[in-house]
């Protein structure tokens, strides 16, 4: 209940004081359990991608914003799944309350950067994803989240108003084929970077073949324009050959 009357409240709000446009909405099923994975460049991204669709979606939040009782109630509120970074075993159970999610036939949304781009380049996915993809069957379909960093900089707590944001829905993508070897190391690997790969194709993100670092200083490239889609080289697909 708390997450549609917030939805109502807000909806026509951000929709005022921002321009914001959806590409590919068709893509993301009207019923049944699907992952949306996204690339990450902003605070926002948790509050613009709802904005858009028709279903609810649920995120993984990081511990910290429970701590706060200004960030706590609306992230409770909203159905959020609190995770304590490098904490193994929190990990381990936010994936399978993710699971439960998928199971219960509705929509999760995943971040594989793990954190957001520090520079507002696209940087290697935790396999994560493919974990859920492979264990549940869901498909999967890629968002890319392009203008929120301009809208709202790491760091800075006012949002800049009236800034254009596209958001951009790719086909889904099922990986039935896989699910044999979906503990192989190399299987859970191809699979991430299947997806990034569509995330760097849809957002025109330079690719960073390197995890992001958390709390990683951000340089002149924070200010620099993302590089146009055909300029990008994107991550190829690791190739499914090589395992036996």
């Amino acid at each position: 209940m708390a997450y549609w009357l917030l939805k109502v409240v807000l909806t026509p709000i951000l929709r005022l004081l921002f321009r914001v446009r959806a590409e590919g909405l068709e893509n993301v099923p009207s019923r049944g359990p699907a992952i949306l994975a996204s690339n990450h460049l902003s605070f926002s991204d948790s509050i613009f991608l709802p904005l858009v669709l028709r279903r609810r979606v649920t995120f993984v939040a990081k511990a910290e914003y429970f701590e706060d009782w200004k960030t706590a109630w609306f992230f409770r509120a909203v159905g959020q799944i609190p995770i304590k970074r490098g904490d193994g075993n929190a990990s381990r159970r936010a994936l399978e309350t993710a699971r439960e999610v998928l199971e219960e036939g509705k929509l999760f949304g995943i971040y594989p950067e793990g954190t957001r781009s520090p520079d507002g380049r696209l940087y290697k996915g935790h396999t994560g994803v493919a974990r859920l993809a492979l264990d549940t069957g869901a498909p999967v379909v890629a968002v890319a989240m392009i203008g929120t960093d301009r809208a709202q900089p790491i760091g800075q707590v006012v949002p800049r108003f009236f800034t254009p944001i596209t958001i951009r829905f790719s086909a889904p993508m099922t990986f039935d084929q896989h699910r044999q070897g979906r503990q192989e190391p190399l299987v859970l690997r191809a699979v991430t970077d299947e997806v990034m790969f569509e995330l760097a194709q849809l957002s025109g993100q330079e690719y960073v073949n390197r995890y992001a670092k958390r709390g990683e200083a951000v340089g002149v490239a924070e200010v620099a324009r993302p590089a146009a889609a055909q300029d990008v080289v994107p991550p190829e697909p690791e190739a499914l050959s090589q395992v036996g």
